[in-house]
């Protein structure tokens, strides 16, 4: 086997274990309110949305083709480029693994291509194959959806609530429970389905990258081999749980109802929903579903959101790209040696 078809192969695990610790994260911020609120039990939270997680994944297999051609960087052909996917995996993999042990949600899609441009500055530093549009991308699929998606999420959350209130003021206050914990299940539902669509479908894009530099697959349509391991990776990450970052979510940030709960999941399914399939943008997960649960609990008549805890997070939101930049950067200079 010769050194580019070990670093595929490498790269393509990294990829695939990604997925797996992506899952295992995300799959607590998709199903954290309705287990909240006991919609679900945890035990029928991860299995659900682990299929539909899977389902969200396998559904379009045209959309990870898409995601290939709509990337606005080009990773550099052979070794330069596998080392580049390299050093992005190992940097966002510990980024993540610490800020789940710190109980504190971030965006997986995020750390991985803010760690792919610190590893590509540090290749141009040393006179080496970059990526081309590196700064472009930080930009545009990471700067620009941590200003936007947060605040979109908590505003729609929080005016959705006035009208769902008003619908429900001749109701008793168990019906509404009822009725929304039901809502709520299948809102979750379509949080793993969006948790799919985004985080599965890059998966995907990812691997046929990686199987395109290091020129064992020829461009064109993504195969459902690629798009069943990816989807495979995904939800059986999100059996493994996460509950730390789960009960981050449903009692550190705000205390919210079954109603609540319901809009915030429903608000950032939709925007997973448009943002996969209209703009293939790379939401976060994480932070759509974060900022509707905080936007969707605000709207009460007391005070219920946990402000510092609520900062505490948005700041590690912040911080995930200067961090990863670092980190990629690190890395690329130290192992560059090896090639």
């Amino acid at each position: 086997m010769t050194v580019i078809s070990s670093l595929t192969a490498v790269a393509v695990v990294l990829t695939l274990g990604y997925a797996v610790l992506n899952g295992f994260r995300d799959a607590s911020t998709a199903v954290a309110a309705a287990v909240r609120t006991r919609a679900l039990t945890p035990v029928v939270a991860v299995v659900v949305a682990s299929f539909f997680a899977f389902l969200g994944t396998i559904a379009t297999s045209g959309l990870s083709t898409a995601l290939v051609d709509a990337l606005n960087f080009n990773v550099p052909d052979g070794i330069d480029g596998l080392k580049l996917v390299i050093c992005g995996l190992l940097t966002a993999g510990a980024w993540g693994l610490y800020c789940w042990w710190r109980g504190l949600p971030m965006s997986s899609t995020h750390s991985l291509l803010s760690a792919l441009v610190g590893a590509s500055g540090a290749a141009a530093f040393m006179g080496d194959a970059s990526m081309s549009g590196a700064w472009a991308l930080l930009v545009g699929s990471v700067l620009l959806p941590l200003l936007i998606s947060p605040i979109i999420a908590y505003t729609l959350s929080y005016l959705v609530v006035i009208p769902a209130m008003w619908l429900v003021r001749h109701d008793t206050s168990r019906t509404v429970n009822e009725v929304s914990r039901a809502g709520q299940a299948v809102t979750a539902c379509a949080s793993a389905l969006g948790l799919g669509l985004q985080d599965g479908q890059r998966t995907g894009a990812l691997i046929a990258l990686v199987l395109i530099t290091g020129d064992a697959m020829d461009p064109g349509p993504v195969t459902w081999a690629i798009q069943l391991s990816a989807g495979a990776a995904l939800s059986f990450g999100v059996l493994l749980g996460g509950w730390r970052i789960t009960h981050t979510l449903g009692r550190r940030l705000v205390n919210f109802d079954p109603m609540r709960g319901m809009i915030a999941q429903g608000v950032s399914a939709i925007m997973l929903f448009v943002g996969s399939l209209v703009f293939h943008l790379p939401l976060s997960t994480t932070q759509t579903v974060t900022s509707g649960i905080v936007g969707a609990g605000k709207n009460q008549a007391f005070e219920s959101v946990f402000w510092r805890n609520v900062a505490r997070v948005a700041w590690h939101w912040v911080l995930t790209p200067v961090v990863c930049v670092f980190g990629g950067a690190v890395l690329a200079l130290a192992i560059s040696p090896l090639f």
